[in-house]
């Protein structure tokens, strides 16, 4: 029998039906609400309590600390699966079988060529720009050199579209690094698998050889794996929201990529690195930062630590601690800020203050970590959460478009002036 949720308002009762998701999740369905009230809504501020839309692709519980895609724990993803493997399951739904996975990946490739003229945008770029705002620009860019819009009903369409924008992605973003570090921009190498391919568009230095670093490919293959998705977040709600509008998928796409620039989302592996610089500055004492995080007097705060989803434990981070360990070492890396991060990371898992209050190091924390002993700057964080999260934004914006939902437009409760006469100027 159908669960009935009753709503009672000036002594008038109406019933709104109760879902239930596969994971026992339960929501009141409340799209009737205002119709059958005669206006009234709800009001829930970041829509921390409202359900948007019933979605396959991700499950998270924060509670227990649990992530999966499309059923696939994360944990064994991150373990067995590859990047684009990830990719493939969250867009299409189920893993690849091997000649899947080869197509998908030949096809990404023969994609991956830039119109020389997206070099001309980037030339106009000063190499002060930030980079999430030249790799928004850029990805609404190739609308231009892509007028036609996607027909969502034409699986073949959709296919092109989404392999198009893998394939150039990855380019944009190493392109975004190079122009501001003044390095000439590179095309990669086909030879190469999807992520040792990008990393040589970043890396390779124009008078040497690039030589691949097992280690550091699968640290970054991992990263990518645990940043693909993660439900209904600030920047997947806007791709859902501006593709609603029926936008096109690189629209939508630049739009998520302004959402995830904000410091309170993508930009928290950032905050790590500038906490640690902080910390360095005045003298690297791991232990007088730790005290200062307790007070609650004290307006420092413990960047990386906790989150805002998980209550429990990130699970991502638990997979990624091992392969930091492993870049540090792989790498040889001699920075004191990365001696700053271990001595904070060994403090709070052996505290009870961060232990009972469950503050564990988070995935910001670590990959911050990756990232800077892998040379890349902290203004380029983002961006690489950006390449990671991309497949789960294409997921996303196909998902809402294949269901064919309505254009996003939430309610408000008006809190302004009452109607008033207009004076003119001189009256007023």
């Amino acid at each position: 029998m159908s669960k009935i949720a009753t709503l009672t308002i000036d002594g008038k009762s109406y019933e709104f039906p109760v879902v239930v998701g596969t994971e026992n999740e339960v929501a009141i369905d409340i799209k009737s609400l205002r119709g059958v009230t005669g206006g009234v809504t709800t009001l829930d501020p970041g829509y921390k309590n409202t359900g948007s839309c019933e979605s396959a692709i991700t499950f998270l519980n924060g509670e227990e600390g649990i992530l999966r895609y499309r059923g696939y724990s994360i944990e064994e993803l991150a373990e067995k699966a590859d990047f684009l493997e990830v990719a493939y399951l969250l867009i299409f739904g189920e893993l690849p079988t091997k000649e899947q996975l080869d197509k998908f990946h030949n096809d990404i490739k023969a994609q991956s060529q830039v119109d020389e003229d997206i070099k001309k945008i980037l030339d106009g770029f000063p190499k002060a720009a930030h980079p999430m705002g030249v790799m928004s620009a850029l990805t609404s860019a190739l609308i231009a050199f892509n007028p036609t819009s996607v027909n969502v009903d034409s699986e073949e369409e959709m296919y092109q579209a989404i392999v198009r924008i893998m394939g150039k992605f990855p380019v944009l973003t190493a392109w975004t690094y190079r122009k501001r570090a003044g390095l000439p921009l590179d095309y990669g190498d086909d030879s190469l698998g999807y992520v040792d391919n990008f990393l040589k568009m970043m890396f390779k230095k124009p008078n040497g050889e690039y030589t691949s670093n097992k280690t550091v490919v699968n640290a970054l293959d991992k990263l990518l794996i645990l940043h693909a998705d993660h439900e209904q977040n600030c920047s997947t709600s806007t791709v859902r929201m501006v593709g609603s509008s029926h936008a096109g998928l690189f629209a939508s796409l630049s739009a998520g990529i302004n959402a995830l620039w904000g410091p309170l989302h993508g930009g928290a592996n950032q905050a790590v690195i500038e906490m640690l610089e902080a910390i360095k500055s005045d003298g690297g004492d791991t232990h007088k930062f730790m005290n200062k995080a307790k007070d609650k007097e004290d307006p420092f705060r413990l960047m990386g630590f906790g989150h805002r989803v998980y209550k429990n434990f990130d699970p991502r981070a638990k997979i990624i601690k091992k392969s930091a360990d492993d870049v540090l070492s792989a790498l040889g890396v001699q920075d004191p800020i990365l001696d700053i991060a271990k001595g904070l990371e060994k403090e709070a898992l052996e505290d009870s203050y961060f232990v009972d209050r469950k503050l564990y190091p988070n995935v910001d924390f670590y990959s911050g970590i990756i990232y800077r002993a892998m040379g890349i700057p902290v203004e380029m964080f983002t961006p690489m959460f950006s390449l990671g999260r991309l497949p789960g934004w294409i997921a996303q914006w196909r998902e809402m478009r294949l269901k064919k939902e309505p254009i996003g437009r939430p309610r408000q409760v008006y809190i302004g002036e009452n109607l008033r006469s207009f004076k003119p100027v001189d009256k007023r």
